[in-house]
């Protein structure tokens, strides 16, 4: 899908919010097809980049290490 999307697992230092955030706001941005949303979709492309970035906070503290 996005091959500029790094790994944010088993790094040292851990992936911080702020990188958390970046990586689901990439996501979001690549499936709406849109860097800016309209007025009338910016709510729904904010509630979906911070959707995005608690479920991947919450992946990244229930995996373990290989």
């Amino acid at each position: 899908m996005c091959r500029n999307i790094r790994p944010l697992h088993n790094f040292a230092p851990a992936a911080t919010d702020a990188e958390v955030h970046e990586a689901a706001l990439q996501y979001v941005r690549k499936l709406s097809g849109s860097t800016r949303p309209s007025q009338a979709n910016a709510d729904a492309f904010d509630r979906a980049v911070g959707e995005i970035a608690a479920a991947t906070r919450r992946l990244l503290g229930s995996i373990t290490s290989p």
